[in-house]
């Protein structure tokens, strides 16, 4: 068996490691012209789904560095004001698995065939029933499962779904992350917390490794290399919808709606690091109709892309990943069909995918009130 998968993301690259690990044939394509052409970072919080998930894509000699570079984490879940006075709750309590998204990332590329510059521009279903799929600057690949991991713009979705569609929800928000030092040891109250403004929410996240991740990868699997990042603080404010930003910075954007906060707020945001401070919008992709039984299908964000207030959108990619992996090892060992395995894994994520949406804009109005959910 050979399968394709758009999209050198966390659900792709997840797929194709626990593929390679049973002897199928996999190959990655991105469109972006290089793994590191732009960054791709920030902590995750995974619920024990989504990290046991990833866990059983990779291979098990990996398990003992995967462990090292994560931490265990709880929150409160507070409203706090912005000089850090308690005022609300959000709800209960949050505890997961913490990672950083790019560590992560640069773990599940290990060992992996991943061609860059490749941008999908369409595919046609064969006779024999394998897709035939076209990139740009590259030769048409044929394969017995085309996987769009390709994320909310996806391309793959655009011809086997067109109808589905990303909604903008209008609201903004910035993300960045700071050093994690002494000095904002006194913010620990406010990790995992919402600090309420005029307008404006600030969520602040800690990522703390147990071992420096290079050094995690030269002690226990030198075949890995990791980046070179130390603990940081992340931190991410959320904006009015359709707010004007005025050209601004990502931080300067932040510090402008932070008139009169604690200092050690601004100062978190003043010494964020700026190469790794971006302005993202909220868009979601709500699973519709299901599509023709065939020999292409969607996975993660590309299908039910969820607003980030859920905290579900990696671990939901994941889960995709586990799961159509588990399927496609059943038909490679002859134990149903190819367009069988596939249709049992669209019937499950379709109805956890679209739960994932809904939960996850569900809890957007607690940090935008004015959003479009609609």
């Amino acid at each position: 068996m050979r399968v394709s998968v758009v999209g050198a993301g966390l659900g792709g690259l997840a797929l194709a490691q626990g593929l390679r690990g049973t002897g199928i044939e996999v190959d990655v394509f991105e469109r972006d012209p290089g793994i590191v052409a732009r960054f791709q970072g920030y902590r995750l919080v995974l619920n024990p789904i989504g990290f046991q998930s990833v866990r059983d894509c990779l291979p098990t000699r990996w398990h003992p560095l995967l462990d090292e570079i994560v931490m265990e984490a709880s929150a409160e879940q507070l409203i706090l004001d912005p000089q850090l006075n308690e005022i609300g709750k959000l709800g209960a309590g949050r505890t997961g698995i913490v990672v950083d998204r790019q560590v992560l990332r640069h773990l599940l590329l290990t060992g992996l065939t991943v061609h860059t510059d490749a941008a999908l521009t369409g595919y046609d279903a064969l006779p024999d029933g394998k897709v035939e799929a076209r990139f740009t600057r590259r030769d048409p690949v044929t394969s017995d499962l085309l996987v769009g991991a390709d994320g909310v713009t996806s391309a793959v979705r655009g011809v086997l779904s067109p109808q589905t569609v990303p909604t903008d929800t209008g609201v903004r928000f910035v993300i960045g992350r700071t050093p994690l030092t002494d000095e904002f040891a006194s913010l620990s109250k406010a990790y995992g917390s919402k600090i309420a403004g005029d307008g404006v929410s600030l969520l602040l996240g800690a990522m703390r490794f147990r071992t420096p991740p290079k050094q995690a990868a030269e002690q226990l699997a030198p075949e890995v290399t990791l980046p070179d990042i130390g603990d940081y603080v992340r931190w991410a404010m959320i904006l009015p919808p359709n707010g004007s930003l005025e050209d601004l910075s990502a931080q300067e954007a932040v510090l402008s709606r932070m008139d009169g906060w604690h200092p050690e707020l601004r100062a978190l945001i003043e010494q964020a690091d700026p190469d790794n401070s971006t302005l993202l919008s909220i868009r979601v992709v709500k699973p519709g109709a299901r599509w023709a039984s065939g020999p292409v299908t969607l996975l993660g964000d590309a299908i039910h892309a969820t607003s980030p207030t859920g905290g579900n959108g990696a671990n939901t990619a994941l889960r995709d990943a586990d799961l159509l992996r588990r399927c496609l090892i059943e038909a490679d060992h002859g134990q149903q069909s190819l367009l069988g395995a596939v249709d049992e894994y669209e019937r499950q994520m379709f109805e956890y995918g679209a739960e994932a949406v809904r939960s996850s804009l569900e809890k957007l109005p607690a940090f935008a009130p004015e959003a479009k959910l609609s």
